[in-house]
C-alpha cells in the first residue's frame, strides 16, 4: 500500500475521506446532479454479501462481480466514494491504468483500478449517528437507523448503479461490507427483496487466517502510519493496531484474550456467528465457504440459482480449494464449542 498511492493520492483520500462535512457535501451535490427520484431500485433483488472478515466475502464479491450482472463500488471510485457518477465524470478525460497487484492481505487476490472493493462503510459512517466507539463497533438495532438515512442509502446505491453507465444487465447493486452483519435488518428494510448471503469457513481455520491478518496489518500499520490512517477512513477495523470488535453479545467472554492469540479470535469466531444464526432476517442465505471452494461446480452452480443468475455467468477456476490447517494451541473446551456451532451452520448452508 505504501508505493500504490502517491502524495497527491493520499492528499485526495485525506481531503475526500477525513471529514465528515466533505462526505456529506459530496453525497449531496452528486445527488443534485442526478436528481434520482425512481424509487423502483428498492424492488430489485441487489445482492448484499456480509460476514466475519476472513469468510470468504472478497472472493465471492470478485465472483460475482465478473459475471457481469451487478454495479458495485471499485478502486476507480476513490476517494469520492459518495459521489461516484461526478468523480467518474472528472476522471473520464484521464483514466488511470495499472496491471493487477496483490492486494495487502497477501492472500493471492490481485486487483486493479476496476476490481471491487468494500468502501460502502463511508456512507455508515457519514449518515448514522455514531456508532464506533473505542471499545468496539455497536450493533445498531432497527430503530437505530433513521428513515432518512435508508432513504439517502437507496438513493446511494441508485447513484452506484447509474455510475456504471447500463441500464441493462448490470442494474442490481453488489456490496460486500463485513460491518453489514450489525444492520442486516435494516437492510431488509430497505431493500426488502434484496439477497443477504453469508458466507462462513470452519472456526479453526478462519480464527488462524484472523489472527495471521490481524499481525500482518499490525506491522504494516506500525511501519506506515498512511496505513492506519486508510483502514480508519473506510471502517475497516477487523484487524490490526485498531481493531474493534463488533459489541454483539457474549463479547465480554472474547476481550479476556490477548487478541495477539489464536484464542481471542476463535472465542471472536464463536460470538459473531451467534449473533448472525439469531439476527440474520428471514432467507438470508448462509454459504459454507470451504464447501463451496472444494465442490464450485456444484455448490457455486446453486448459489447462482439463488441468486437468480446464469450458472455458465460464474467462474468455478476463482475459487480454490485450501488444506485445513490444524493447531494444537485452542483451548480444548472452546474449541468443541466451535465446532459444534459449525455444525449448526452447516444445517443452514442454503447450497445444499
Amino acid at each position: 500500500m505504501k508505493n500504490r498511492y502517491s502524495r497527491i493520492d493520499r492528499f485526495l483520500h485525506s481531503l475526500a475521506l477525513g471529514k465528515k462535512s466533505v462526505r456529506a457535501l459530496s453525497f449531496d451535490i452528486n445527488q443534485s446532479f442526478l436528481n434520482l427520484e425512481d424509487d423502483t431500485h428498492r424492488e430489485k433483488p441487489h445482492v448484499f454479501v456480509a460476514g466475519l472478515a476472513r469468510s470468504g466475502t472478497s472472493i465471492l464479491l470478485d465472483v460475482l462481480f465478473r459475471s457481469g450482472n451487478f454495479s458495485t463500488l471499485t478502486y476507480r471510485h476513490m476517494p469520492f466514494v459518495l459521489a461516484p457518477n461526478l468523480w467518474l465524470k472528472v476522471n473520464r478525460t484521464h483514466r488511470r491504468t495499472a496491471g493487477k497487484v496483490e492486494r495487502a492481505h497477501g492472500d493471492g487476490i490481485k486487483v486493479d483500478f476496476d476490481s471491487p472493493e468494500a468502501f460502502e462503510e463511508v456512507f455508515w459512517l457519514t449518515f448514522c449517528e455514531k456508532y464506533v466507539h473505542d471499545e468496539g463497533i455497536e450493533v445498531q438495532a432497527e430503530d437505530a437507523i433513521s428513515r432518512d438515512t435508508l432513504n439517502k442509502f437507496v438513493l446511494f446505491v441508485q447513484s452506484v448503479v447509474s455510475s456504471s453507465g447500463s441500464n441493462g444487465a448490470s442494474n442490481r447493486y453488489l456490496s460486500k461490507n463485513n460491518n453489514n452483519v450489525i444492520r442486516l435488518t435494516s437492510l431488509r428494510r430497505s431493500f426488502p427483496h434484496a439477497h443477504i448471503v453469508i458466507p462462513f469457513r470452519n472456526p479453526s481455520d478462519h480464527a488462524l487466517s484472523l489472527c495471521r491478518q490481524h499481525d500482518r496489518f499490525s506491522q504494516m500499520q506500525s511501519d506506515d502510519p498512511y496505513v492506519r490512517d486508510y483502514m480508519n477512513w473506510l471502517g475497516h477495523h477487523e484487524f490490526g493496531l485498531d481493531h474493534k470488535p463488533f459489541l454483539v453479545a457474549g463479547i465480554e467472554e472474547t476481550l479476556e484474550y490477548d487478541r495477539e492469540t489464536p484464542n481471542y479470535w476463535l472465542s471472536y469466531w464463536i460470538n459473531i456467528h451467534r449473533h448472525l444464526m439469531v439476527s440474520a432476517p428471514p432467507g438470508s442465505i448462509f454459504v459454507n465457504h470451504d464447501r463451496l471452494c472444494a465442490c464450485p461446480e456444484i455448490y457455486l452452480d446453486r448459489l447462482a440459482d439463488r441468486l437468480s443468475l446464469r450458472r455458465e455467468s460464474l467462474d468455478h477456476s476463482m475459487l480454490k480449494a485450501r488444506r485445513s490447517q490444524f493447531r494444537t494451541d485452542f483451548d480444548p473446551v472452546m474449541l468443541a464449542v466451535a465446532e459444534e456451532l459449525f455444525e449448526n451452520l452447516m444445517c443452514l448452508d442454503s447450497t445444499v
